[in-house]
């Protein structure tokens, strides 16, 4: 993905440009397009055929969110669901110069479910992908910035891209730019950091943080966002102190008579509280460091999904006597030995083996592609009762053809 999306390559970008500066890469320095995750008329197919409903697609006009009434419509006999998409109100609302957001892509297209699935891999950090349509020199959102980074990959027409520096760096999810619109305001009257119109076939990465204003020019504009949602330091510090929540000590109340209005005692409460838990962090550094690590894991889980899974050529696959399988990508997962048991430990749930089936569940998880007759460790009616359960839990895939 990284390649597609960057003119320099993965360690450059690592090293240089992420979190830090935006980068842009034009289709002179590195010749693509982006057709094959989006076009026209995939736009079409989504709006007009595909049953988009309103989570997935939403209006904007001069930095302005229209209301759902716009562009929502019934669905009709057999399909009363009162939030879809009305594609004739869509282009009503298009031709006087509204931006159509279609959000969430990498849960409805399969060109983009793939592409989001390898950016992950690539980044190591949760991904998602919207699509901006915007009309002939229409602008849908006024000067801000982002709370998670973006890759812009411009599909058709083009759009014109004006940056400036922060006037906040590394926002969280919990600083939107709405709180600094005056320091925005006066920001964006400076010299632009990068002022360029994007062709399709161009990329610009946009580190979080960073503002911009997009406006199409005398086509219409189609671009991907891609955006990323970082894990940073405080992410694992959380994770870190809620797992403080182990030990009985800092479960108890504070003393009667505490008044955090009181300046003074507030501040000595929290100095006593701050050095009780570097202590507990010395003094217990192994346990919370595997718990917390837990806890990241669970939340990576909860923002990324691993592939879907067919239900019925898996247990078309289940049934049959031999079959070539191979790890659910993209699945966050651990295989641990007790004394007597192999477990396996999901985001949603622990499933337990004979230690007969621990080389195999190992080579699976490494990402072997395997035959249950021919398991390292298991005969092949075992071999075939192991990976039937595994199938049925969602846990290995048929593996796709050779």
């Amino acid at each position: 993905m990284l390649s597609r999306c960057s003119a320099v390559d993965a360690r450059t970008f690592a090293d240089q440009y992420w979190g830090r500066r935006p980068l842009l890469s034009t289709s002179v320095d590195l010749p693509r397009d982006f057709s094959d995750l989006l076009s026209p008329g995939a736009v079409d197919e989504l709006i007009a055929e595909r049953g988009v409903r309103a989570p997935f697609l939403r209006l904007a006009r001069d930095g302005e969110i229209l209301g759902k009434d716009c562009y929502l419509g019934p669905a009709g006999f057999g399909a009363e669901i009162a939030d879809q998409v009305d594609s004739a109100k869509v282009l009503a609302e298009l031709a006087s110069g509204a931006t159509v957001v279609l959000q969430g892509l990498h849960r409805l297209w399969p060109p983009l479910i793939d592409f989001v699935r390898e950016a992950v891999d690539d980044l190591g950090h949760p991904v998602q992908a919207n699509a901006y349509i915007t009309p002939p020199g229409s602008r849908g959102f006024d000067p801000h910035y982002d709370v998670h980074d973006v890759f812009v990959l411009q599909v058709s027409g083009q759009k014109r891209w004006v940056v400036h520096e922060p006037v906040h760096h590394h926002p969280l999810p919990s600083q939107p730019w709405t709180e600094h619109r005056t320091a925005i305001a006066e920001r964006v009257r400076d010299e632009p950091f990068i002022d360029t119109v994007l062709a399709a076939g161009d990329a610009l990465y946009l580190p979080r943080g960073w503002l911009h204003a997009a406006e199409a020019l005398d086509t219409t504009s189609i671009h991907l966002t891609i955006g990323v949602s970082a894990t940073t330091g405080l992410d694992v510090a959380r994770a870190v102190l809620d797992e403080l929540s182990t030990i009985e000590a800092f479960r108890q109340p504070l003393p009667m008579g505490v008044a955090p209005t009181d300046r003074d005692e507030a501040v000595a409460t929290v100095t006593k509280v701050m050095a009780e838990v570097v202590a507990a962090l010395q003094d217990n550094a192994a346990a919370l460091s595997s718990g917390a690590a837990a806890r990241l894991s669970n939340r990576y889980a909860t923002q990324t999904r691993p592939v879907a899974v067919r239900p019925l050529a898996s247990l078309t696959a289940a049934a049959e006597a031999d079959i070539e399988v191979c790890w659910r990508h993209g699945l966050v997962s651990t295989v641990e030995h007790t004394e007597n048991r192999v477990v396996l430990r999901l985001p949603d749930r622990t499933m337990t083996f004979p230690t007969s089936c621990a080389e195999a569940l190992h080579a699976l998880h490494r990402g072997d592609v395997l035959r249950s007759a021919g398991l390292p460790g298991l005969d092949p009616a075992d071999g075939a009762v192991l990976i039937r359960r595994l199938l049925k839990e969602a846990v290995v895939v048929p593996a796709p053809a050779r």
